[in-house]
This record gives C-alpha cells, sequence and structure tokens, in this order.
C-alpha cells in the first residue's frame, strides 16, 4: 500500500514539475518574442562623422603645417601657413589626415587637411529594405555595441533615415527577381559621455521600435 502511494506521489510530483517547466518555456517564447518584435537588429554599422576638408585659397607655396593626424584643435588654431596667408580652424575639431608637402606649391584643389568634429558622431547602419525598415522611426530609442569595446553597451536615438537607397542605379538582367535595396540608418549618441569611441569602428544597432 505504501509502494503504491509513494508512486502516486512520484507520478503526481513529475506532472507538477513538467507543468512549470512548460509553463516558463511558454513566459519565455512569449518574452522572446516581444523583444524580438520590438527590435530591430542591424549589424553592419560602422561609426562615422563628417569630414571636413580644408584648402588652401589661393596657389602658393605651403611654408609650413602645424597640425598632425590624431590631433585635436581649437576654433581659431592655425593649421598651416601657405605664402603669406594663415589657415585657421573654423571650428573644434579632430585632425585625420594631414598632407605634408612643405616647400611645394599647393593649390584651391589641394586637400590639404581632413577634419572631424567629434561630437558629430553617428553610428551609420546599412539594413536592408525588407528586414524592417518601415518599422523604424526617427527619434527611436537604439543601443548599440563596438567591437572594439567588448562587453559595452551604449545608448542613442535614430536621428536620421536616408531618404534613398545606397545604390540607385538600375541594372537590368534576365532574372525576374527584383534587387534587395538598401538604407542607412544614422543613431545619435552623446559623444562625450562616450569618448572611448573613435570614428571608423565596427558597430551593431539595436533599435527599439516600439519606443514612439
Amino acid at each position: 500500500m505504501r509502494k503504491i502511494i509513494g508512486k502516486h506521489k512520484n507520478s503526481r510530483l513529475i506532472f507538477v514539475l513538467i507543468g512549470v517547466l512548460l509553463t516558463l518555456v511558454i513566459l519565455f517564447s512569449f518574452y522572446y518574442y516581444q523583444i524580438k518584435n520590438g527590435r530591430v537588429f542591424i549589424d553592419d554599422s560602422l561609426i562615422s562623422a563628417p569630414i571636413g576638408i580644408i584648402s588652401p585659397t589661393n596657389t602658393s607655396v605651403l611654408n609650413s603645417l602645424n597640425v598632425y593626424e590624431g590631433e585635436n584643435v581649437k576654433k581659431g588654431d592655425i593649421l598651416a601657413v601657405v605664402g603669406t596667408n594663415l589657415i585657421s580652424a573654423a571650428t573644434d575639431g579632430l585632425i585625420v589626415s594631414a598632407n605634408d608637402q612643405l616647400g611645394e606649391s599647393v593649390s584651391p584643389q589641394t586637400q590639404l587637411i581632413e577634419m572631424i568634429d567629434p561630437t558629430s558622431m553617428r553610428v551609420a547602419g546599412t539594413i536592408d529594405e525588407n528586414k524592417g525598415l518601415n518599422d523604424i522611426k526617427v527619434g527611436q530609442v537604439a543601443s548599440f555595441t563596438v567591437d572594439a569595446i567588448p562587453g559595452k553597451t551604449f545608448w542613442g536615438y535614430v536621428d536620421e533615415i536616408s531618404p534613398s537607397a545606397k545604390q540607385t542605379a538600375l541594372s537590368f538582367s534576365i532574372s525576374t527577381e527584383r534587387p534587395t535595396q538598401q538604407f542607412v540608418i544614422y543613431v545619435k549618441y552623446d559623444a562625450k559621455k562616450y569618448s572611448e569611441i573613435k570614428n571608423g569602428m565596427s558597430a551593431k544597432i539595436s533599435v527599439y521600435t516600439k519606443t514612439n
């Protein structure tokens, strides 16, 4: 009799455990579904900032170049001297390249210095038109990770969505399959808060589509 009661208790315990496990699986599946359907992932992303090209206003000899690649400059700093003309920084920025041609003649067509404003850096992500593009809106919360800084998540918001595809040229083919177009999503973040992020780093974006 005790053996029969013990078997019943064990069977009941097994059924209870199975029920609990099924409940957990259902809850987890629902949670995962909600998360998955509330986010759009963009793997092909890059930290970027508009590059300003600085060229001389007239043709003359480059007498001095006062900056180097990777240097931070302030508005008004003298960057170079071409002939008797002083070339100064119009804004604060970071020098990304400096064309050292001391003693040589340079012209307005010469790209003497390339400079970016670090505060204008954004994450640019390329997404296929059929991978959730229509769910993304300006102002939505976005997080991103940077390959060079593992284990840390950064936060920002969708700042811009490109109005046209990256490649708009028409290509003719005997195939009836239409090519998938790609668009660029820009995520703005606080560059001063995340000063460890550098221009050109690879990244991955998650856009939270239910936040706007």
